[in-house]
């Protein structure tokens, strides 16, 4: 299996999508083509956050495990809401 980044550690790789995710729906909604209130910047933000928590954990960086862990929680809020507001 090919990496799909050369020369990055898995755990690196990981941190990537993490970011990736976060960065382009929070760009997508600054430029007012995805709304706060959609099923993929919901998911995108938790599944984001999540992975960046993941990492953070390993790593034992707790500054970015509070600054992803709380992002994820609040993501999740905001994807019950959404969920909640769609039933």
């Amino acid at each position: 299996m090919s990496a799909p980044v050369a020369g990055l550690d898995p755990l690196q790789q990981v941190s990537l999508i993490g970011a990736v995710m976060q960065l382009a729906v929070y760009a997508l909604m600054q430029l007012g083509r995805l709304p706060t209130q959609s099923y993929p910047y919901q998911l995108a933000n938790v599944v984001g956050s999540l992975l960046m928590t993941v990492v953070a954990t390993v790593n034992r960086e707790y500054g970015f495990i509070l600054l992803e862990g709380v992002w994820c929680f609040t993501s999740l809020i905001g994807l019950a809401r959404l969920v909640r507001s769609r039933a």
